[in-house]
């Protein structure tokens, strides 16, 4: 697969529409699934995953992931792709690193991923851009049985889904949404929605999940345990607690608006302003550029530029995919000012 035909361009989910898109970029849900009889990928000989990734990307092909679906074996694939993959969430930090007979299919819209070979046999993935966690959940669950048709799952009638980490348990399901909540961070309320949001037994993480923190006002919230609920009981949680978050968000705007229009407004014309003309910047002040740049679009503030050209500059302003999209290896320093041109020229264009 020649993934410089994607560099250009991010995938469906971050299209900047959907239920809410001002401030829910996108859900994903993602599904872990196992074969019954092979040991987990950490326990597997390489001739056992070589078996694995032979048989179960063939039969994810088959169950029909979506138009134009292909299968990327990650054996032999040079760094710089594998966190192009990672930067697109089509495959996790960890599938990236690991080593042996591993990939990952997905279609020509990223709308579904299916890694196989990561921590469990299969990890099936489903995005939509916008609040829609019910549409999600359709979507992934309709492939999850056209997969199950063709692949036995590891399951059990007392635990429900065999998952290699034990929080996976039961549905094996991780259901996220990722938000954008620069008000509530400039008010310092996100302190306290974080807070709140744990108690209700989600977790917050930031742009990549579990493990990274947030930067330019997004976050990812997801349930954190599985065993003991039903798969629409998450995706319940999730429907009912998303919801007040973006009231907070939006009242959040609203006040900042009221008191403080002036400040907020240089804030995000400051940040156009050198967004237009910067010559070197680095990775984490183009997000908070950014950020700025997103709110007041949502304001209205900004009325030069759509919602999908601002989301999409998040992922392609990224270390791989600016050396895709340059077609050669870049230094730091190098992509700094790569970035910086690529940027330029985005906006200048939009």
């Amino acid at each position: 697969m020649d993934l410089n035909t994607l560099a250009r361009h991010a995938g469906e989910w971050l299209r900047g529409t959907g239920a809410d898109a001002d401030i829910v970029m996108s859900c994903r849900i993602r599904l872990a699934r196992n074969v019954p009889d092979v040991p987990f990928v950490a326990r597997c000989t390489p001739e056992q995953k070589a078996e694995l990734a032979a048989m179960l990307s063939e039969r994810v092909l088959d169950a029909d992931i979506g138009e134009g679906a292909q299968y990327m074996s990650l054996e032999g694939v040079d760094q710089i792709d594998r966190l192009f993959l990672v930067e697109r969430h089509l495959i996790s930090t960890e599938h990236a690193e690991a080593d042996g007979a591993r990939g990952v299919a997905f279609d020509v819209r990223e709308t579904m991923s299916v890694m196989v070979n990561e921590e469990d046999h299969l990890r099936i993935q489903a995005f939509r851009s916008g609040f829609h966690p019910e549409e999600t959940w359709a979507a992934i669950d309709a492939l999850d049985d056209r997969i199950g048709e063709r692949v036995q799952y590891a399951f059990s009638e007392q635990l429900g889904h065999l998952t290699a980490c034990p929080t996976n348990v039961g549905t094996g399901m991780r259901a996220s949404v990722m938000l954008h909540l620069p008000a509530l961070g400039m008010t310092r309320q996100i302190e306290q929605v974080v807070h709140a949001v744990q108690k209700m037994g989600l977790a917050v993480r930031g742009l990549y999940g579990e493990g990274t923190q947030a930067s330019g006002g997004l976050y990812q919230v997801s349930n954190q345990m599985t065993l003991g609920k039903s798969e629409l009981e998450i995706i319940g949680n999730i429907a009912s607690t998303v919801p007040t978050i973006i009231t907070m968000e939006r009242k959040a705007r609203e006040a900042l608006m009221a008191q403080s229009r002036e400040q907020l407004e240089d804030k995000i014309w400051r940040s156009y302003g050198l967004l237009r003309s910067v010559r070197v910047i680095s990775s984490g002040e183009t997000i908070d550029h950014l950020s700025h740049l997103r709110l007041g679009v949502n304001l209205g503030l900004v009325d030069r530029l759509d919602m999908g050209t601002i989301n999409q500059l998040f992922i392609l302003t990224l270390p791989a995919h600016l050396q895709k999209i340059e077609g050669r290896e870049l230094e730091p320093r190098q992509r700094d000012i790569v970035r910086a041109n690529f940027i330029r020229e985005t906006l200048g264009e939009a």
